[in-house]
């Protein structure tokens, strides 16, 4: 099983009413929640842990986790209320306005971490999750603790509107990138956590801190994956983009689903990854990507849609 763990909410998108006036349709969101649903999709063993709400929006939640084949029994219920994120488009692009304060799943602690059983090959963090607390800090014990023997994946996806407090944000991820085996970074958070430089240079001195793989995605250009052997670039797909909400989560979807295909999801094998494996995980990432970003929202394909 891969194990998703972070933010579950609704996002409150843009929509025009009959009469056309301005309104926000609630759907089931959030970027860990993203991945897992599209896990879920392409047909891989997957969990979702989380802190979910028991009201109206968590049963939303947990019943989209179903309806693609998720198993939310790992996630932690209580009676707080579930995260909401009031979604702008701007070009296509997407912009956030969180109502977080005692949500659900902001109020996670490491009391509520799930007991990882036997099946549990991979974990995957990221998202809005692992910026305040007590979740955040649930979240890194969390991977820190599987880190000593499965593999750990994470994708910041960064919101630098919604950071707080940085330079305890920036300890965080870098610890959590320097357990981990795969990282995912888009290009815009490559540098804002690096800082300006070629890109190449800053993934591969990602590399130097732990990680077996590193993916960078750069939109429209495509990705490229990061090994000890060298590099792996694969072109975008050609598409009519309706959004970009969760392209990358998606991508983060198909990788993992691909190296699972390929027997690659164990510690030993992403030590030594040959490039056909890196190819095929990338472009597995950026095919779901497509048929994301051609359709109203974060809809993940299926694998037959594939």
């Amino acid at each position: 099983m891969i194990l998703c763990c972070g933010e579950a909410l609704i996002d409150m998108l843009p929509r025009e009413t009959a009469t056309g006036e301005p309104a926000f349709a609630p759907h089931a969101g959030g970027a860990v929640f993203n991945t897992a649903i599209a896990l879920g999709r392409l047909g891989a063993d997957t969990g979702f842990f989380t802190g979910l709400s028991d009201d109206l929006f968590g049963e939303i939640l947990a019943e989209t986790l179903t309806a693609s084949g998720v198993d939310a029994a790992p996630a932690h219920r209580s009676s707080r209320p579930t995260t909401l994120a009031f979604v702008k488009l701007v070009d296509g692009q997407a912009t956030y306005a969180f109502y977080d304060e005692n949500t659900a799943g902001r109020m996670l602690s490491v009391d509520d971490l799930p007991i990882l059983t036997d099946d549990v090959q991979a974990l995957f963090f990221g998202g809005i999750s692992l910026v305040p607390d007590p979740c955040g800090h649930a979240y890194e014990t969390l991977a820190l603790r599987a880190a000593r023997d499965r593999v750990v994946m994470i994708d910041p996806n960064i919101r630098p509107g919604f950071i707080t407090d940085e330079p305890a944000y920036r300890a965080r991820i870098a610890r959590m990138m320097a357990a981990a085996d795969i990282v995912k970074l888009s290009d815009d958070d490559l540098h804002w956590l690096a800082g300006p430089g070629d890109m190449a240079d800053l993934a591969r001195g990602l590399l130097d801190t732990g990680p077996r793989l590193v993916c960078i995605t750069e939109g429209a250009k495509g990705a490229t994956g990061y090994t000890a052997r060298g590099q792996v670039s694969v072109a975008a797909r050609r598409v009519s983009v309706v959004d970009t909400v969760g392209a990358g989560d998606t991508f983060n979807a198909g990788v993992l689903a691909a190296l699972d295909d390929a027997g690659a999801l164990s510690k030993s094998a992403l030590s030594d990854l040959p490039d056909a494996v890196v190819e095929q995980a990338l472009q597995l990432g950026v095919q779901a990507a497509a048929i994301t970003v051609s359709r109203a929202g974060a809809n993940p394909p299926t694998r037959a849609e594939l």
